[in-house]
């Protein structure tokens, strides 16, 4: 079967970029390239799926856009409002949409690895979160950040925690059940996240470090093929990977 034709959003961005790069190599075609202030409708109508890595307040549209054609989505933006979110939404019992914070087969890992951890370590351990990346990101705490958090969340002991970003001044003793939000920014690092488990005696760490955006590319990518062959629905890369 023939790769999906791509409508790429965010084209002129770190990650636009990188796509662009891995679609060539990988025998990808990018039917159409925008940004913010192009015209998505004049493109759409010879792509199979969207990958958007443009900017949070684009992606509703831009889904709407998709739902209209009966396009595949792949969504790689993050920082999205409530209500941006809810708009997107709206649309998933019409097209197929992946959305995650993380396309990385690796961070991917990390999730599952973490979530497991989470089941079997349970509140005597607590858990935190530390993500790093280069110094011209704008929103925190990560995409990815948010989904390791949702891993942790999805174990029993955990699903009512409240995630406590950083922490100033007197802060009290620890909740016992919050999981610790922290976020580093500078130069020119790709993304490193780390889940720490704390336990009175000893400390669990699970890191990914990246050292190249090609590893995301390549699994939006991925992510895009998958996409064009499933029923409309709701998926984050869980589902394109087959872990359970």
């Amino acid at each position: 079967m023939a790769n999906p034709r791509i409508l790429l959003s965010g084209a002129k961005g770190r990650m636009g970029v990188a796509i662009a790069e891995q679609a060539s190599a990988a025998n990808f075609d990018i039917a159409g390239a925008i940004d913010i202030g192009d015209n998505p409708a004049d493109l759409i109508a010879n792509c199979d799926v969207v990958i958007d890595f443009s900017h949070h307040t684009a992606t509703a549209a831009l889904v709407a856009l998709a739902a209209q054609h009966g396009k595949a989505v792949v969504i790689g933006t993050t920082g999205h409002s409530e209500a941006e979110k809810k708009d997107i939404l709206a649309h998933q019992s019409t097209i197929p949409i992946v959305w995650a914070g993380n396309y990385s087969v690796g961070v991917n890992l990390l999730f599952f690895l973490t979530q497991k951890a989470a089941e079997i370590l349970g509140q005597d351990y607590h858990p935190e979160i530390l993500e790093l990346h280069h110094c011209h990101k704008k929103d925190a705490p990560s995409g990815t950040a948010l989904n390791l958090a949702e891993a942790i969340q999805s174990a029993a002991d955990f699903q009512d925690s409240p995630l406590r970003n950083g922490r100033e001044g007197v802060t009290g003793e620890r909740d016992p059940k919050e999981i610790g939000m922290h976020a580093i920014r500078g130069g020119e690092i790709v993304g490193e996240h780390t889940a720490f488990f704390i336990g009175p005696n000893d400390r669990i760490e699970l890191t990914h470090r990246a050292s190249d955006r090609g590893i995301f590319a390549s699994g939006a990518l991925r992510a895009a093929a998958w996409a064009t062959q499933q029923a409309a629905g709701l998926y984050n890369m869980r589902d394109v990977l087959g872990f359970r």
